[in-house]
């Protein structure tokens, strides 16, 4: 009895067991068919979009193709209508003194013969007139009428090349592409932007730049945000917990075109926007509080951010432009804002100093990076090393911080007394002219 209840429990753990397998296998089998379906959906709206696409580029070409030989046609017309013109006035000026002549010679044709038929008492008057008449208008002088060949016979050239060039270019013109040759690899979250990145899939396919374009889910359009030889790009500005839609082209090397674009991808960033605080007198904020600028005022302090929004695991960037450097000059990374400090160079604090001199807790380290130029960006990375326990009332607690400057880098611990899993960022500058972008 033991033997056969052992049986059936086995029995029964083999019955569930192939039951969740068939609801696994069944699971795995409607995702795929999701897939299919929008694999489907794929061909058919990105068919449906280029068949669009095709029918207004050439239902655009004919009605520019149309306008353009439309004024051509004017343009010919008018000058058919110049040339006339201008050839026939000496003919209708000639013609007009014709006339004149055959009217002049027909009252002294009139006018001899009634000279000639007249009384003979008033004959030889009549005749005398008439002949010193005759004699001034020069019966000998005849206007001079140009021959057929030397006036103007229009006529228009039309040959058939431009019809051949024109079906040679229009025969390959356009071409339909079913694979772009460059996709989205991977979406990385930012505080208020996002990392793009892109990757080359066609192996013959020789980039020279890269196209990046997004819009926010509500937009109807696209519209640029980078265009470079790079295949990542910090999208910011970005709207946390909003969906934005991606896509991507490139131009083949020596091309002017763009290839088709990637399949549209959904990217979003759950983390909210690094922001300087507001209201210290030495500095002035942009619109969206992430770019400040040291102004001319005389006060002195170091600018922190809103909230500790920077979290171990992330990038922190500081990209500047340069004023004066001073050796209290700070950017860095602290556990809370204290005021009445001129420098991050303090305690419970990392920073960077513009001429590239690094400071823990204080104390200058002997590795140094670059000092600070325009442009270039400063980075800091850290991740959690735990010595001790952490609880409510602290423990020793390591950071592990990467600086990064110009292409070089310093790594060290940073021990603290107490958990930290936010930390404030901030900036100092003793003189005018530096400006701080954060993200």
């Amino acid at each position: 009895a033991a033997a056969a209840e052992a049986e059936v429990r086995l029995l029964l753990q083999e019955a569930r067991e192939s039951i969740e397998a068939a609801r696994s296998y069944r699971r795995e089998l409607q995702q795929r068919l999701r897939g299919l379906h929008q694999a489907r959906e794929q061909i058919k709206d990105s068919a449906t979009l280029t068949r669009d696409v095709l029918e207004q580029h050439f239902s655009d070409l004919k009605g520019t193709l149309k306008k353009l030989l439309d004024e051509r046609l004017m343009s010919l017309l008018q000058e058919v209508d110049v040339i006339e013109q201008e050839s026939i006035k000496p003919l209708d000026e000639c013609q007009k003194l014709i006339e004149h002549g055959v009217s002049t010679a027909d009252d002294l044709l009139r006018e001899g013969e009634s000279a000639v038929d007249g009384d003979v008492g008033q004959q030889n008057e009549k005749l005398c007139n008439f002949t010193k008449k005759a004699l001034h208008i020069q019966l000998d002088s005849l206007p001079e009428v140009p021959s057929l060949v030397d006036v103007p016979c229009l006529s228009a050239q039309l040959d058939d090349c431009l019809l051949t060039i024109l079906k040679n270019q229009i025969f390959r013109h356009g071409t339909v592409a079913s694979r772009p040759p460059v996709q989205l690899e991977e979406f990385v979250e930012k505080p208020g932007g996002i990392l793009v990145r892109w990757c080359k899939v066609d192996d013959d396919f020789i980039p020279q730049d890269y196209r990046l374009q997004y819009r926010k889910s509500t937009a109807s359009h696209f519209e640029d945000v980078y265009v470079g030889s790079e295949t990542e790009f910090i999208v910011l500005h970005i709207d946390p917990n909003v969906d934005y839609q991606f896509r991507v082209c490139a131009r083949g090397d020596g091309r002017q075109e763009w290839s088709p674009w990637s399949v549209p991808q959904i990217g979003r960033t759950t983390l909210v926007p690094h922001e300087w605080t507001t209201g210290l007198e030495g500095y002035s904020l942009s619109s969206r509080r992430n770019i400040a600028l040291r102004n001319d005022s005389q006060s002195c302090g170091v600018l922190y951010s809103k909230a500790p929004t920077y979290f171990c695991g992330q990038t922190l960037t500081f990209r500047q432009t340069v004023g004066q450097p001073d050796r209290r000059d700070s950017l860095g990374v602290c556990v809370e804002q204290r005021n009445g400090d001129d420098s991050l160079q303090r305690d419970k604090a990392v920073c960077i100093s513009t001429n590239g001199a690094v400071f823990v807790n204080g104390k200058e380290m002997t590795n140094q990076l670059p000092a600070v130029t325009s442009g270039s960006t400063v980075t800091f990375d850290m991740e959690v090393v735990q010595l001790g326990p952490c609880n409510n009332e602290g423990g020793n607690f390591k950071l592990r911080v990467t600086i990064s400057s110009n292409n070089r880098e310093v790594v060290f611990d940073w021990v603290l007394d107490q958990c930290c899993g936010s930390l404030y960022f901030g900036c100092s500058f003793s003189y005018p002219g530096w400006k701080v972008l954060v993200f």
